[in-house]
């Protein structure tokens, strides 16, 4: 196979990797863990928006370029490598205008895309609840109908970075007797709307990325309905198979990836740097073919995207071994630095910014968020391999 990027991609990763390099001497941002989760920045949002680099994959009749998901993924790749604070518009680019795209009236398409591009809409993502994670389809959140508007009622858990969005893509329930995976439907919900209360969710590494958010008597108007009512159950299927590409859970903690191959060549024991010592070598070796693995699976979900389809057991193999590669990560990474690993960020006396317990202490969730992995591993196995479910 020949896995050769044209000129024109190797020429674009060259533009984003010099454009965040520049931004990283003038003092913009350090790159950081995690920060397309915590890296809220609109000011940077502004700086992607003046380069055209959000909605690449969008129709240009809304603003959007056109380009390929390889395209797009070569920019996520760098962005994502640097730790650049892109988490302002992340969700907005990476699902939910390919939603609006795929699923959307005209009406709302010429309404929310051109803002997504032009960084004024950022969407967080109302999803889970505090008795519906990994089973979404036991939600209990309501969208009751009343004249030309829903009527929200009920509370969202883990609503990703829900403080600083202006608009929550919000899952609810339609129709409370349909069967669980029926009479659910996709809304777009102003966060300015009367009855909304939104609380930060400090997690346990002191990150305020993820909120809950009640709803209390919302009246949205039913012109922000996603899609056919009723229906969003399938219509999310379509949307989590772009959030579960891998790329965020595979280099979500590239900096540290790239921070204790650092330390291992510069640091000494004994007289000689740890990464001649054999076994910390071998074991970085094999981290390193691990990643190289994770990035074809990252490129393989984009050519099926770009192929025209949703990357159904494609994204969910992406995403299960992206997880568990970070997990490895943030383990060896605590492994080599010892005691002095622990270190927070404000000690004197801690190695490599403090990025590996900010690691280690949030890999605990990654097989966790956006899907478990058991639930990806029957994805893979049913609609990948065709096993049967009993």
């Amino acid at each position: 196979m020949d896995f050769e990027f044209s000129q024109e991609q190797k020429k674009f990763r060259e533009e984003v990797r010099d454009f965040l390099e520049a931004e990283i001497r003038k003092g913009t941002f350090k790159p950081s863990c995690d920060a397309w989760i915590i890296g809220y920045s609109p000011e940077f949002t502004r700086k992607i928006v003046e380069r055209g680099w959000i909605g690449l994959t969008w129709p240009k009749e809304y603003g959007g370029q056109g380009r390929s998901y390889i395209d797009r993924l070569i920019l996520a790749e760098e962005m994502l490598r640097y730790g650049a604070p892109v988490a302002c518009h992340w969700f907005a680019d990476r699902q939910v205008g390919g939603s609006l795209v795929t699923f959307g009236t005209e009406e709302q398409k010429r309404e929310f895309l051109p803002k997504i591009i032009r960084g004024e809409a950022f969407v967080g993502l109302g999803m889970s609840e505090t008795e519906a994670g990994s089973d979404l389809a036991s939600l209990k959140t309501r969208a009751t109908e009343d004249g030309d508007f829903f009527i929200i009622d009920g509370q969202k858990m883990w609503t990703s970075g829900g403080k600083y969005m202006n608009y929550i893509y919000l899952v609810a329930r339609t129709d409370p007797e349909a069967p669980k995976h029926k009479g659910i439907s996709e809304i777009l919900v102003e966060t300015k709307l009367p009855g909304i209360t939104i609380r930060p969710t400090i997690d346990i590494t002191g990150s305020e990325a993820w909120n809950e958010v009640f709803f209390d008597n919302v009246r949205v108007p039913k012109k922000y309905l996603i899609g056919e009512k009723n229906r969003g159950w399938y219509q999310i299927v379509h949307q989590l198979a772009y959030e579960r590409s891998g790329m965020e859970r595979l280099m979500a903690n590239y900096p540290l990836f790239d921070a204790i191959l650092k330390f291992a060549r510069e640091t000494k024991y004994a007289g000689k740097p740890l990464a001649q010592d054999s076994l910390i070598r071998s074991r970085l070796a094999q981290l390193q073919v691990e990643f190289e693995v994770g990035r074809l699976h990252m490129y393989r979900v984009a050519l099926v995207m770009d192929e025209g389809r949703a990357p159904d057991w494609e994204a969910s193999m992406s995403k299960a071994y992206a997880t568990a590669f970070e997990q490895r990560l943030a383990s060896l990474a605590m492994d080599i630095l010892g005691l002095y690993g622990q270190l927070l960020g404000e000690s004197k006396l801690v190695p490599i910014m403090g990025m590996a317990p900010h690691s280690y202490l949030g890999s605990k969730g990654y097989s966790l968020q956006a899907g478990t992995s058991e639930i990806l591993r029957n994805i893979v196995a049913t609609r990948g391999l065709g096993l049967p479910t009993e």
